[in-house]
């Protein structure tokens, strides 16, 4: 057993829960009240309270909706390793498919699960996860091993020719995934650019680096991309067609 190891041996792995919906939320709780190793230290319901909660108690584990209201799960995980915060975070997400996994991972996710995972299996992940490991699905990694991984998955997902695959599946900047906010409203260029106060032009150089994130041809896939994948909510139309207008 290695230093690390041992360290977590010797306490209980401190837990936060994130999800905006109660019902699961209890269901989660429910899940980690009878693990003797495990102690759930607080909730939330949102993105910003993640944030606080997490800078505020340092948990070793913060298990996290992605699909949540104001910021969601992506954003939180990225702020959070830009902060060099030491706590690990397991992401859950009602959308499962490749794509979701890494950018789930590339933003600096320790697992990713999908919300119909058995519970026995979830709290395995979050014990490897406050122990060092990366979790995906049947797969623990060390860091370099879940580096090779993420290289070989970007490479699949857009072609062996790719010019730069390393700049696909990046996380969103909070710019960008404001502007992705307002494209997924049906706003035009000129409207984003307007709300933001920002030009034209900054919002269509923004635009241009979603699209390339996301490996999608145009703004009407951006948006259904991030509605499917729950980045974020919203009740009115997506656009029909690739905006350029003044």
């Amino acid at each position: 057993m290695d230093e690390n190891q041992a360290q977590y041996a010797l306490r209980k792995i401190t837990l936060l829960i994130v999800d905006d919906h109660p019902v699961f939320r209890q269901g989660l709780r429910n899940i980690f009240a009878t693990e003797e190793d495990i102690q759930i230290v607080a909730e939330g319901a949102s993105g910003e309270q993640a944030l606080q909660l997490v800078y505020d108690l340092q948990p070793d584990v913060l298990l996290l909706d992605i699909n949540l209201p104001g910021i969601n799960g992506l954003q939180v995980t990225s702020r959070l390793k830009a902060d060099h915060s030491p706590t690990a975070i397991v992401l859950l997400t009602a959308y499962d498919d490749m794509e979701q996994v890494l950018h789930a991972m590339r933003s600096g996710g320790a697992a990713y699960c999908p919300k119909d995972i058995e519970p026995e299996i979830l709290v395995d992940v979050v014990r490897k996860a406050a122990h060092g490991y990366f979790v995906v699905g049947d797969k623990v990694f060390d860091a370099d091993g879940l580096k090779h991984w993420l290289d070989a998955g970007v490479e699949a997902a857009t072609g062996p020719y790719m010019v730069d695959p390393s700049e696909h599946f990046v996380p969103l900047s909070p710019r960008e995934m404001e502007i992705l906010q307002f494209v997924t409203q049906g706003k035009s260029n000129k409207e984003i650019a307007q709300g933001l106060g920002i030009s034209h032009q900054t919002v269509k150089n923004h635009m241009t680096s979603i699209l390339k994130k996301l490996d999608v041809r145009d703004r009407t896939q951006a948006a259904v991309y991030a509605l499917r994948r729950g980045w974020v909510r919203t009740n009115k139309a997506v656009p029909d067609e690739d905006d350029d207008s003044e």
